[in-house]
């Protein structure tokens, strides 16, 4: 029985794997398709490397997607695993035919500000789902994503430090107000990547060093649900013991907390930082009081 509820589990991370990175895929051609590439505005990394090539050369941008990305693809194997690029590969080619079955269909808008906006929004959501779910639109993602693990800079981030230099030569074969259009897109793109794959429920850890320490936690527990955990600290000037107390929210319940703290003690020291990833402990929610 466990082993069919496993195989069953299993199938159903599979399907809402590939029914994510469709929709991201999907996303992903409407936005280069029907807002960006008619106006001239270009993605980055290998899709603006493809919109590029395509404007010289007159073929189908959907060609150029897919053979340009095929290296990165076997990157993505060798140094990240066989899902991920089967996944990627997936989508890639889904984002591919999409372009293909959308280029005869007028752009919806030739407002640039209209284009810029809508344009970066759904290309961040659908590049954001993608590799939320384990794969990848774009070769430079899979560099990205690498890079990400052994750096402090988000996926998003890293995108936008590639993207920069190929809108620069973009600039070149476009014009340079389309460039700028783009380097706005690109900032709403990147940041809808990283809500997209963090989500709205991002972890933040908590630091509240206070002479009201077990008041404030028992409040913490009490009014948001969260656990907490005391710990003993000494202050390096005064040499006197401290009560620290270490807990993680989502950004939705900073507000809260802010004001329990300050309900609570106003001259208490309270530090709050964004972490990506939580596992283990007692990190689920309890009911509120």
């Amino acid at each position: 029985m466990g082993r069919a509820q496993h195989l069953r589990l299993t199938k159903l991370e599979l399907l809402k794997r590939i029914l994510f990175i469709t929709m991201g895929a999907v996303l992903m051609s409407v936005a280069l398709e029907i807002f960006l590439v008619p106006n001239q505005i270009i993605d980055g990394g290998i899709v603006g490397i493809s919109i590029i090539v395509a404007h010289l050369t007159g073929l189908p941008l959907g060609i150029f997607l897919f053979v340009l990305n095929i290296p990165f693809l076997f990157l993505g194997y060798k140094q990240i695993g066989k899902t991920f690029a089967m996944s990627t590969l997936y989508g890639v080619t889904i984002m591919s035919i999409g372009t293909i079955l959308l280029h005869p269909v007028p752009p919806i808008t030739n407002n640039l500000f209209l284009v810029t906006v809508f344009g970066g929004v759904l290309l961040g959501i659908g590049v954001g789902m993608v590799i939320r779910f384990g794969g990848s639109l774009d070769g430079t993602e899979i560099v990205a994503i690498l890079i990400n693990k052994k750096s402090p800079f988000s996926v998003g981030e890293i995108v936008m430090f590639f993207n920069f230099f190929i809108m620069t030569s973009a600039g070149f074969v476009f014009t340079w107000d389309r460039a700028m259009y783009s380097l706005i897109t690109y900032y709403i793109a990147f940041k809808m990547i990283d809500v997209t794959i963090e989500g709205f429920d991002e972890s933040k850890s908590v630091w509240i060093i206070s002479e009201e320490a077990k008041e404030i936690g028992t409040a913490i527990m009490d009014r948001l649900g969260r656990g907490v955990t005391f710990l003993n600290g000494e202050g390096a000037f005064t040499g006197d013991t401290k009560k620290v107390i270490f807990c993680v929210i989502n950004r939705l319940e900073e507000a809260k907390l802010k004001s329990i703290v300050q309900e609570l003690d106003t001259a208490a020291f309270l530090a709050i930082g964004n972490i990506h990833d939580v596992r283990g402990g007692r990190f689920k929610k309890k009911d509120i009081h």
